[in-house]
């Protein structure tokens, strides 16, 4: 299903407590987006799509040190493509004082490795191509985001083989 981990994301891991976000963490989650994205984040298309939607219990996970403080956290939010379900990962960030340190690789593995058996078979995220790859990611071409963004970077990975084939459209909010 997924590689394993190189051994510096075994040591980020000895560092970092990865466990699913709870209700607890919600406004520190926030606190670290503002922190590490631009003002003015949540006007982004993706955000959009996940306005009124809950993130999808049991992926989205927080990373703390050994002191409990937050140190990274990674979200997911259903969407559909047509008739086809996917999770929107993002946003993924980690504290500026703690890149470099193989924590977003850890966080993206960990919280990924428990989307297949949650029924997830694929997952798309809005990034740079060079970054996202090394993670399985490619760009998907078919399947569009609201504008304007650019399809460069709209990427996908599948968690079971073929899990995109066949799947195009225009990204849409899930709704029950």
């Amino acid at each position: 299903m997924l590689g394993a981990l190189p051994p510096q994301s075994g040591q980020t891991r000895s560092l970092y407590q990865i466990t699913p976000e709870t209700s607890e963490d919600h406004w520190e989650v926030e606190a670290l987006y503002d922190l590490c994205f631009a003002p003015g984040r949540t006007a982004l298309s993706s955000y959009r799509l996940r306005d009124d939607v809950v993130p999808v219990q049991g992926l989205s996970h927080v990373a703390r040190d050994g002191e409990g403080i937050l140190a990274g956290a990674i979200r997911y939010w259903p969407v559909r493509i047509g008739v086809h379900k996917a999770l929107l990962l993002g946003p993924v960030a980690v504290h500026p004082t703690r890149q470099g340190e193989g924590l977003g690789r850890a966080l993206i593995e960990e919280s990924l490795c428990h989307a297949a058996p949650l029924g997830w078979h694929r997952v798309l995220l809005v990034g740079d191509a060079p970054y996202y790859n090394r993670f399985g990611f490619s760009r998907l071409k078919g399947v569009v985001m609201p504008p304007p963004t650019n399809p460069d970077r709209v990427l996908g990975r599948s968690l079971l083989a073929g899990a995109w084939d066949g799947v195009s459209g225009t990204v849409r909010r899930w709704v029950d």
